[in-house]
């Protein structure tokens, strides 16, 4: 039916040439059966058969068609001059349509008058029509005979109105309708339109539709506007004929105002309209908008057009019906007549949208608008605009942007759309991805999820081409280098493979492409995409053979290259496959026999493995390497026991022969140290008892290796590092447990044994060391913190009380281990240690040193506690560990660092920081903060007898504490943290963010969240704890939290703890109520806790239901820290500091009731105060401000006045008396204010910015009732102006290019400032008030900067009238009182004349 509509009129003359060609052809077939009565020729005397005949044209009897002799133009002349000189003229005229109304009476002769004529053969050629017009037709285009000839039409028609179509198939109505269509010339325009509207009115429903939906072809221009009248009474009375009225409305050239009000009527109406009659609804409504309504119309359009109503039933529908295999062809109709519907609605959509640049720009603008919930409807007409108008694109990017941040568009709503509209939105697949490809650039980390999500659902939606380009594009992101459009890519290709992996399948082949760009993916990265390829590869082995063939080869070439970067490649290439593979086999397992996944299918899996391990044996780094990615294939339980039982036995002999020796051997070796069983748990004999034997293997490595080739290396002997103790280890207590079901019996002898080390105490004889044995014990000791930290990891989740003490005892030899290892970094500047971690692209991971050698190297060297670089060999820039993956307080040493510093720092010795050595420790398991739950522990001691001797009391002290919060912060930081916050400097590895959450990033974000959640109860008892540690503090010292009497390492760990929590639950976002946090602020040890309590307490209250009583107490708790002294490593003058004072008063500021008050006490009390206070003092209100944090409060406050004054609105008439006075009171404290806080030329022009804006309008309305506030104010900021005008002068004496920058724009505000002055005198008739002079160029000091000698004696005078203009004000009359504000003008007119100098 839409097509019928919007196509009716070429339709009209089809119909018309059908009904013709029927009759001709029931006419020919006549004239075969009766060839006599063809040639019967209308024999009638006449005038009216008489004159036709003269002209040309011969009527024919019965069914035959009118013969036209001669051409049609030359008939209409020759009949008009036969009816001009006929002798009866203009009688003959009415004689002339009596005998056509006579001969019309027969209904065979009407019809053939109202058909086409036959032309005869020798005058076709001379034809220039392509068919001929009908008699009737003909004579309505002689001016003489139109009116009678319509009179007679119209008293015709009524006789068809009711009657069925005749047995030749013509529809009498519509064929007399048509001859009025496309004549020349209407002669009488207004009768024809009453005399057609009065037949509407009769007409049957089905020919009111044709009738109407004929005029634009009827009628002239002159009649537009009466039709369009009448049409519009019309539609409010006959709702069936809406659509062919607003059709023909909108051919029609009619009043944009008519037409609104015809488009409010309709709009009303939309939600009550077929879907078939909506695509010409919409097109009226679209063609009668203007430039000047386009937003409100579209507003309003958006808001009552519900397309879902329409659409989700029609496909209820059609899935019904595609259910039943047969259905009635009504029933089919219907559901391919509701997808046309749609689709012509979007055609006039996309149409307008992009020729008619108004409608589109205020689509976006209503879109943008839109501050409720958004509809699928507005999705659909983004991505349309995006696809349609290329010059709207970067608009459409930029309000996705801002709608994806403030999170008015979610995945819910971009799934219904995809759902509801893919019918439309698979046509624009290339602009949807085009759109993708765009958000994936973006540096948010939400806008860059929404893009995946366009591919994701446009491969879920959209048909097989659109599949194989969202593919493409993501292989394009993958190929790019970039590592967030990488790894986002790399998920949503995973994502696919899940979502439909037989169409994944398809396009397989893009994604193996990704091989050839290997060397610029990180080892995640990598591990990730042969996850996907294996995915590809092996779920269907037929179809996807070439895939495992390629990937095979790349692995095998990987494997045999000597240069690590490529082993790295084949060996996580390798151990994903086979988890992949053996993951298929535990699946086809469940359908097939047993007996096959004993045999070749588990044989597959073996045999890659055991080809990774015989490549990797030579290499203790790649051993390594292999040790923790199979270790991590069998955590995550994709090996299948078969093969455990294979690979088991081996894991277990091999570690014993590496690392395990008897107790009673002693090493054999010219060791450099004595060589002792240290760190036991246990009493042992010295008959029974095993030691890992260490310090042997190290001194093997390190100091046999420069003078002959290593021993291990010989023929016949297996190559065994001390690398490889850790990750061996890992891989084999996870083999163990996975085969007991967590049980670590078998193996929990590596629990308490000891180790082969030698004192580690560095004691006196640090200094006597040479280098290389620094190295040597830097070494061994980290070697030993790596085994203790993998045994912590191993048995940290078993239930026993002795294996809880046993575990808690090795976290405190962890903690003892590392404060030794820090006295031997302090004196190693250039060492870098073992790996720990072997997933590295490169070996560029050396850590920086903070410290110094000596008290000699720092007298002889005079670079204090300044970095040395590595020597050439080493990377230079060593910081690549300590870059941005810390959070805000890493940048501060933990207070055990600290405090050492401290406490070295007066001997001539710093220590070091061990987080810039993360990089070169092993991974502590997020298993192991179950740790947090330990109370106090009971540990037995047993005699040889197994019998308990003694018992032993352990528990959870605060430096091991403090060991696990400052890890835990470490892993939520990463896991948190978007990855695009803590990007890599450049030409920096780019993997080394990720460097020691290897194991952390098996686990999703949401499984890293909720085990921490499970933590929140003992953390919270710990800050209890503490919180309690701190108050009893106070009340010994007599309210002084670091009083004399407290032991200061004690303190700084508790501190450092305490911190920790608060941050951990910050990132967190920790469920416990605002008032129960809140209570810890009196025991807050540090600025910094206090500002992460502070953040904390915010996160709460953006959640909050009642925020306004919690803002004000974050305000208290922040003016509380600012209002308090602190101590104990509080550096103002580090950046670390001055960066959270900033935040501090930020919060503040932010969170006070009132700005200017809090603004008014800082500067007109604490500065005083500062100002009056010796040099190193501080304000004694505010003790945080200083001389060094002057600058820092003075910054902020002048920011936060120019941002309150700005948002405040400007007055109106309109506004009361009372809201004038408030306003008027409001700004003159913000004028007080900005006259203490001048001194910052920047935001001193954004203020003045702001009052001419927002305070000038206010004084429009106020001067006459406020006169002498108003006066007040003026002379008050007369006074900061000139003080600014100095500012500038003071730039250009200095040549300060801080300052000068600023000038321009500075002078050009205090112009508009002198012409909105007078302007607002004018308004209130005081013109004569004004009068301008020249001020002289001053500097800060007052004095005179000569410049412009020739205007000294105008800038004196200027002077002197100022201060009369000031005295005359206050006894005259209301325009005069506002010369005070004219001294303000003089100077501004002389700073503009000063600029053009």
């Amino acid at each position: 039916m839409i097509s019928k509509r919007t196509l009716s009129k070429s339709e009209d003359k089809e119909t018309l040439m059908e009904d013709a060609s029927r009759a001709r052809k029931k006419s020919l077939s006549k004239k075969t059966k009766e060839p006599y009565a063809s040639n019967e020729v209308e024999e009638n005397d006449s005038v009216f058969v008489r004159l036709l005949k003269t002209s040309g044209l011969i009527l024919k009897t019965g069914e035959n068609q009118n013969q036209l002799a001669v051409d049609q133009i030359i008939f209409q002349k020759k009949l008009l001059q036969s009816l001009r000189k006929h002798p009866s003229y203009p009688k003959v005229i009415e004689e002339f349509v009596d005998g056509l109304e006579s001969y019309i009476e027969d209904h065979d002769s009407f019809r053939n008058c109202l058909l086409s004529c036959e032309r005869l053969h020798d005058e076709e050629a001379s034809m220039g029509a392509s068919y001929s017009k009908s008699l009737i037709k003909l004579l309505l285009g002689i001016d003489l005979l139109q009116p009678a000839i319509i009179k007679i039409l119209f008293e015709k028609l009524p006789e068809f109105l009711f009657k069925t179509a005749s047995s030749d198939g013509i529809n009498m109505p519509r064929l007399i309708f048509s001859q009025l269509k496309w004549l020349d010339r209407i002669v009488d325009g207004k009768d024809l339109t009453t005399k057609i509207m009065q037949l509407i009115s009769i007409a049957p429903v089905y020919l009111q539709h044709d009738f109407v939906t004929s005029l634009p072809e009827i009628l002239g221009d002159a009649q537009h506007a009466d039709v369009g009248k009448e049409l519009s009474d019309l539609l409010m009375e006959n709702t069936p004929l809406t659509v062919p009225i607003l059709d023909v409305l909108s051919s029609l050239r009619l009043d944009s105002t008519f037409l609104s009000k015809v488009r409010q009527l309709v709009m009303g109406k939309l939600s009550s309209v077929a879907l078939v009659d909506l695509p010409v609804i919409i097109k009226f409504i679209l063609h009668s908008i203007t430039a000047t309504n386009a937003l409100e119309v579209i507003s309003e359009l958006r808001e009552r057009l519900d397309l879902q109503h329409f659409i989700l039933p029609s496909m209820f529908q059609a899935s019904q019906i595609k259910l039943k295999i047969t259905g009635a062809s009504s029933s089919e109709y219907q559901e391919d007549d509701s997808p046309n519907c749609v689709m012509l609605l979007f055609d006039i959509l996309k149409l307008t949208v992009r020729y008619e640049k108004i409608i589109s720009e205020a689509w976006i603008k209503a879109i943008e608008n839109i501050e409720s919930e958004h509809k699928s409807f507005d999705l659909a007409m983004i991505f349309i605009i995006y696809s349609t108008n290329t010059q709207a694109k970067k608009n459409i990017e930029r309000v996705v942007k801002n709608k994806i941040r403030s999170g008015s568009i979610q995945e819910d709503l971009l799934e219904s759309t995809f759902c509801i509209h893919y019918v439309v939105l698979k046509d624009i697949c290339p602009s949807i991805l085009l759109l993708a490809q765009s958000l994936f650039h973006s540096q948010d980390q939400n806008i860059i999820l929404f893009g995946s999500l366009l591919y994701k659902y446009s491969f879920k939606f959209f048909d097989t081409y659109c599949q194989q380009e969202a593919v493409g594009a993501l292989v394009t992101h993958v190929c790019s280098g970039n590592e967030t459009e990488v790894d986002t890519a790399l998920d949503v290709l995973l994502e696919l493979i899940r979502l439909n992996p037989s169409a994944m399948r398809l396009n397989a082949v893009f994604v193996k492409g990704i091989l050839d760009y290997l060397d610029n993916m990180s080892p995640q990265q990598i591990r990730k995409l042969f996850y996907i390829l294996s995915m590809l590869a092996f779920s269907k082995q037929e179809a996807s053979s070439h895939i495992q063939d390629d990937m095979h080869l790349v692995v095998r070439k990987q494997l045999s290259s000597t240069i690590f970067k490529y082993k790295l490649i084949g060996i996580i290439g390798a151990i994903t496959m086979a988890g992949v593979m053996a993951t298929d086999r535990i699946i086809s397992a469940l359908t097939q026999r047993r007996d096959d996944l004993n045999n070749e299918q588990c044989t597959q899996v073996t045999s890659l493995l055991q080809l990774v391990h015989s490549c990797s044996e030579q290499s203790p780094r790649a051993s390594a390497l292999y040790y923790d990615e199979f270790a991590n294939l069998i955590q995550e339980g994709k090996l299948t026991p078969e093969t455990l039982e294979w690979i088991g036995p081996t894991v277990f002999n091999d570690f014993q022969d590496a690392f395990v020796v008897d107790f009673c051997v002693v090493p054999e070796g010219d060791f450099p140290f004595p060589v002792k069983a240290l760190y036991g748990l246990e009493e042992y004999d010295t008959r029974d008892g095993i030691v890992i034997n260490l310090l042997p293997l190290l001194f093997s490595q390190e100091f046999e290796k420069e003078g002959s080739q290593m021993t291990s290396q010989e023929p016949g002997k297996k190559l065994v590092s001390p690398l490889c103790l850790a990750p061996h280890f890992r891989l084999l207590r996870l083999c163990v447990a996975r085969q007991h079901n967590g049980n670590l019996e078998e193996i929990d002898g590596l629990l308490d044994c000891p180790i082969f080390l030698t004192d580690l105490e560095p004691g006196e004889k640090l200094e006597s060391m040479s280098l290389k044995e620094h190295s040597f014990m830097c070494s061994l000791i980290f070697l030993t913190l790596n085994w203790f930290r993998e045994v912590v990891n191993a048995f940290c989740r078993q239930t026993s009380p002795e294996m809880k003490g046993k575990v808690l005892s090795r976290l405190k030899n962890i903690v003892e281990l590392q404060e030794i290892l820090e006295k031997y970094l302090a004196v190693t500047p250039d060492y870098v240690p073992p790996l720990a971690n072997f997933d590295l692209e490169t070996l560029d991971v050396i850590p920086h040193s903070n410290s110094a050698a000596s008290a000699k190297n720092r007298k002889t060297g005079k670079i204090g506690g300044r970095k040395r670089k590595a020597d050439g060999s080493k990377a230079p820039s060593p910081d690549t560990l300590s870059k941005e993956d810390n959070s805000e307080c890493d940048a501060v040493p933990t207070g055990r660092s600290q405090l050492e510093k401290e406490l070295t720092g007066k001997e001539g010795k710093t220590s070091v920081s061990l987080q810039n050595y993360s990089a070169f420790f092993r991974e502590v398991d997020i298993e192991v903060f179950s740790i947090l739950h330990c109370g106090l522990v009971t540990k037995f001691i047993l005699d040889t007898e197994m019998n308990t001797e003694a018992t032993e009391v352990v528990q959870l002290g605060p430096p091991e504490l403090l060991f696990l919060l400052e890890d835990l912060s470490h892993k939520l930081d990463n896991m948190l943290t978007p990855s695009f916050t803590k990007r890599n400097p450049f030409l920096k590895n780019k993997g080394n963010r990720n460097i020691g959450f290897s194991h952390l990033h098996l686990k999703s974000t949401p499984e890293v969240v909720h085990c921490v959640v499970q933590l929140l109860t003992p953390m919270c008892n710990h800050l209890e704890n503490i919180h309690n540690y701190f108050q009893s503090l106070v009340a010994e010292d007599h309210g002084e939290v670091d009083g004399p009497g407290v032991k200061a390492q004690e303190h700084h760990i508790m501190a450092s703890c305490y911190q920790r929590l608060l941050q951990i639950f910050h990132g967190l976002f920790a469920c416990q109520s605002f008032n129960y946090l809140q209570n810890f602020h009196p025991s807050i040890p540090s600025f910094q806790c206090g500002l992460y309590l502070i953040r904390l307490l915010m996160v709460l209250l953006e959640k909050s239901t009642a925020p306004a009583p919690k803002k004000e107490k974050i305000a208290s708790l922040a003016r509380q820290c600012l209002c308090r002294a602190w101590s104990h490593g509080e550096k103002e003058k580090s950046s670390i500091f001055n960066e959270q004072l900033h935040d501090m008063l930020c919060i503040y500021l932010e969170h006070t009731d009132n700005v200017l008050k809090a603004i008014e006490e800082i500067a007109g009390i604490g500065v005083p105060e500062l100002i009056n206070s010796p040099k190193d003092a501080s304000s004694s209100t505010f003790p945080t401000l200083t001389r060094h944090t002057f600058v820092i409060f003075f910054r902020v406050m002048m920011a936060e006045l120019e941002k309150t004054v700005k948002g405040l609105q400007a007055g109106t008439a309109a506004d009361s008396q009372q809201i004038h006075e408030e306003k008027l009171l409001y700004w003159n404290m913000a004028v007080r204010d900005f006259s203490i806080l001048i001194n910052l030329m920047k935001y001193g022009r954004l203020f003045v910015e702001a009052f001419l804006k927002q305070c000038m309008p206010l004084l429009d309305f106020s001067f006459r009732k406020h006169r002498e506030d108003v006066l007040s104010l003026l002379e008050t900021f007369q006074l900061d102006t000139r003080l600014l005008h100095h500012l500038c002068g003071h730039s250009k004496i200095h040549q300060d290019m801080r300052l000068t920058k600023h000038v321009p724009l500075l002078k050009k505000t205090l112009e508009l400032l002198v012409c909105r002055v007078k302007a607002m005198l004018v308004l209130n008739n005081c013109r004569e008030a004004f009068w301008l002079g020249n001020l002289k160029n001053r500097d800060l000091q007052g004095e005179e900067i000569i410049s412009q000698n020739s205007q000294e004696s105008t800038a004196d005078e200027s002077e002197g009238g100022t201060s009369s203009q000031l005295t005359k004000s206050k006894a005259t009359e209301d325009g005069e009182e506002e010369e005070a504000s004219d001294g303000e003008k003089e100077q501004y007119s002389d700073e503009s004349d000063d600029n053009s100098d």
